[in-house]
């Protein structure tokens, strides 16, 4: 079924290279390997890394696109939305869309012949680099056809027993979270004067609290923005003890789940003279749903109109900061844990890895 919709509009060959190269087997590698492979970033290393990623992406690419062909729950089958004088079907807007990235970035790789030197190798990064960005609003583009598909489901739906929704996007982001780290790495070891103690998209020592304090800062940014102030922000721990890691990934986890932290806070006590640091915690009945895509506490803000900006900073109100934190620390073998008490406040305690021996979940 899958391979007779995608022909509707691919050609058969492609179809049938997607479903070849989508039943092979995936290689997943370490964030040691990446960093030891990638601290001497040679013509031949650095020609070894692009033969691999020419077929590991390919692979993965596919198993992407046959998978959104058989979207759960009826995520392609959402209500149309109304735009000026037409009428906007949402199937199209994000999941043909979405398909159509994944198959172009597929029909990419499988033209670009053979890496055989270093010229072929330096072509191969640039088009990759270009497959990266192709692929930039994969996230808000999925998140509005789930809003969609919220929107048409039973108000007294619970959320968290739509198991087979959720282990789709899980698997989706998985993929993603992988996919682009590894063109990230390859592209990154490009640069002729990478910061100290940096192997591409690793730090190899990294210290969290610095880490910590900048996303925190950002999340401030974000909430002063909205709100006009923001609460203050106490950080501890030892700025020396450091550890390899990606430095980005643990932004991107800490400044969600301070935003999450500061929104609860302001919103509680926003008309208080006194700002306290306790958010009153998530209600009793949403715990369970809080590392599910359809659950928010936020107001939902989310148009077609936000994706053509290219300005979505906060996914707050789109259910997808907490689950999407929990893959980026699964991803080199850590976890993401919340625990609430409601009334008074919320703990999130975020374990990472660091021996950077875990290999890639390979969904």
């Amino acid at each position: 079924m899958a391979a007779k919709k995608l022909c509707e509009s691919f050609s058969k060959t492609l179809i049938d290279e997607v479903q070849r190269w989508g039943s092979m087997k995936q290689t997943g590698v370490t964030l040691r390997y990446m960093m030891e492979f990638g601290s001497k970033p040679t013509d031949k290393n650095l020609l070894i890394s692009a033969q691999f990623l020419h077929k590991e992406l390919a692979i993965r690419i596919a198993r992407r696109a046959i998978e959104l062909e058989s979207l759960p729950y009826g995520l392609s089958q959402k209500p149309a939305v109304l735009k000026g004088r037409g009428v906007l079907d949402v199937n199209k807007i994000y999941k043909f869309q979405v398909r159509d990235w994944y198959l172009d970035s597929f029909r990419d790789l499988r033209s670009f012949p053979e890496i055989k030197d270093k010229n072929d190798e330096l072509e191969f990064t640039q088009m990759i680099k270009m497959i990266k960005v192709r692929h930039n609003n994969v996230v808000p583009m999925m998140a509005l056809g789930v809003q969609q598909l919220k929107k048409g489901m039973n108000p007294n739906i619970v959320y968290e027993d739509l198991d087979e929704i959720h282990q789709f996007l899980d698997r989706f982001y998985m993929s993603r979270i992988g996919i682009r780290m590894l063109i990230g790495q390859h592209v990154a070891l490009h640069d002729p004067n990478p910061p100290p103690d940096r192997v591409g998209y690793i730090h190899t020592k990294m210290s969290p609290v610095e880490v910590a304090r900048n996303a925190s800062e950002d999340a401030r940014a974000i909430c002063l923005r909205q709100y006009g102030c923001a609460p203050d922000i106490n950080i501890y721990g030892d700025p020396s003890f450091t550890f390899p890691y990606v430095p980005s990934h643990l932004h991107l986890m800490v400044f969600e789940l301070v935003k999450n932290s500061l929104r609860a806070v302001q919103e509680r006590f926003m008309d208080a003279d006194k700002v306290s640091d306790e958010g009153g915690g998530i209600p009793r009945s949403g715990l369970p749903s809080i590392f599910t895509y359809l659950y928010s506490t936020a107001e939902n803000r989310m148009d077609e109109e936000a994706l053509g900006t290219g300005e979505i900073v906060t996914m707050a109100g789109y259910g997808y900061g907490i689950p999407i934190s929990r893959l980026y620390a699964r991803y080199f073998g850590g976890d993401l844990q919340i625990i609430s008490m409601e009334g008074y406040g919320t703990d999130a305690y975020l374990h990472l890895s660091r021996l950077g021996d875990s290999q890639e979940p390979l969904p």
